[in-house]
C-alpha cells in the first residue's frame, strides 16, 4: 500500500496538473423528448440490461447440472 501511496505522491510533484472541465450547459434540452420515446427507450434499456440476467437466474438449475 505504501508503494500506490509513493506513486500518487511522485504523479502529483511531477508539476503536471491535470484540469478536469465538465461540458456541464445551464440550457434546456434542444430536442425534448415525448413520454412515448422515453417509455421505448426505458423498455429497451430493461430488455437489453435485466432480460440476459433473468435468463440466466430462471435457468440456473439447468447450468447446474451441466457442469
Amino acid at each position: 500500500m505504501s508503494g500506490l501511496t509513493r506513486t500518487f505522491t511522485f504523479l502529483r510533484s511531477t508539476g503536471t496538473q491535470i484540469i478536469q472541465k465538465a461540458n456541464i450547459s445551464h440550457k434546456p434540452a434542444k430536442h425534448v423528448l415525448s413520454t412515448g420515446e422515453q417509455a421505448f427507450v426505458m423498455a429497451t434499456m430493461f430488455v437489453t440490461i435485466l432480460g440476459p440476467s433473468g435468463w440466466i437466474l430462471a435457468n440456473l438449475e439447468n447450468y447446474k447440472n451441466k457442469v
